[in-house]
């Protein structure tokens, strides 16, 4: 599972009188370690709105312990910063404010990620530095600007600022938004965002834009005596149609013994017939599945009643199958759980 950001670039209030090269002017300051602006007193009001979307890990780097971090950098940059509730893989992460004041929450947004890179090689074998890698969301309808004829455009962004930029050519999941993904050093990704906002600002979105939201995922769930409990903040709350679902799952196992039968109606099992359903994990993302020596798909196993089959890794393949069988309920649960695992792995959920 790739981990990446992205960023939707409104320019709804863009003021009358501001030309493009009066604001590729106001768009040139450089902000250094110490995140100070060089704009000029009196510079132009231009407020953007710009829309990141990040992995939960990613977001919990931008809180930070109590919240700190993100405090700090609404505080520091002058930018409003907020950050979309719900129990998804992803999170959006929405700032707004004038274009000093963007670039100033940006940069050190693209500094916290590198720092985080170099905190991880510390304990890594790798020697060579990987690039910060941020994921924009554009309205489609501005991509062909920002891709220019031929692809010119785009090859000056990466010409004159030294970052990778890539636009995905189908649209994000439910909207008419794209990908862009932006790699490299915090300063190229910083002039290369700033080249963006002024393609963007020059070529209003056309028509209506359906933004990207992320899928929520499944919440974490528990089970205690013979109850479900869904993972709330740090309370647990019980779900009675979770554990309804539970209770008949354990009622009907996947394959009753040879001979045995319902005594109420001789001759006929006890389950409804078992049957298949096949799921596909990321490689990166099976252990939280599997669990240190198996604990975690033996817990699953047992709540749910299914049979579970986790198939060996293929040689250039980045996925793994699994095979559940069971009755429609035992499935049913046993997807829910790897849901829950997946969900709490992704969001640094993971000790639950």
């Amino acid at each position: 599972m790739k981990s990446y950001m992205s960023d939707t670039i409104w320019a709804p209030s863009v003021l009358p009188h501001c030309t493009l090269s009066t604001l590729s002017h106001h768009l040139q300051p450089h902000f250094g370690r110490k995140m100070e602006s060089k704009v000029s007193e009196g510079g132009l009001n231009v407020t953007l709105t710009i829309r990141l979307l990040m992995h939960g890990k990613e977001v919990g780097s931008i809180i930070g312990k109590k919240g700190e971090t993100v405090k700090k950098m609404r505080e520091e940059s002058g930018a409003r910063i907020n950050i979309s509730e719900g129990n998804c893989p992803e999170r959006i992460v929405t700032i707004t404010g004038p274009t000093d004041a963007i670039f100033k929450a940006f940069a050190m947004i693209a500094y916290k990620f590198e720092e985080d890179i170099i905190n991880s090689m510390s304990n890594s074998p790798a020697t060579s530095k990987p690039p910060v890698t941020l994921r924009l969301v554009v309205p489609a309808s501005q991509c062909g600007s920002l891709i220019g004829k031929g692809g010119s455009k785009i090859k000056e962004i990466r010409e004159s600022t030294g970052a990778q930029v890539q636009v995905a050519g189908d649209m994000l999941p439910n909207s008419t938004e794209r990908a862009v993904t932006i790699s490299g050093t915090p300063d190229a990704i910083i002039q290369c965002v700033k080249q963006i906002c002024v393609v963007m600002l020059e070529s209003p979105p056309k028509g209506a834009t359906i933004p990207y939201r992320p899928k929520p995922a499944s919440t974490p769930v528990i089970f205690a005596g013979g109850q479900a409990y869904t993972i709330q903040g740090q309370y647990a709350i019980p779900h009675p149609e979770l554990t309804k679902l539970h209770q008949l799952a354990m009622q009907q196992t996947p394959f009753p013994p040879l001979g045995q039968t319902n005594p109420a109606f001789p001759g006929l099992d006890a389950s409804p017939p078992a049957s298949t359903h096949e799921l596909t994990i990321p490689n990166d993302l099976i252990g939280c599945i599997i669990g240190r020596q198996g604990t975690k798909i033996n817990e699953i196993r047992q709540m749910s009643g299914a049979q579970i089959k986790i198939a060996n890794a293929t040689e250039g393949s980045s996925e793994r199958q699994i095979t559940i069988t069971g009755t429609p309920a035992n499935i049913s649960l046993a997807q829910y759980l790897i849901n829950a695992r997946l969900t709490s792995e992704v969001t640094g959920m993971g000790a639950l």
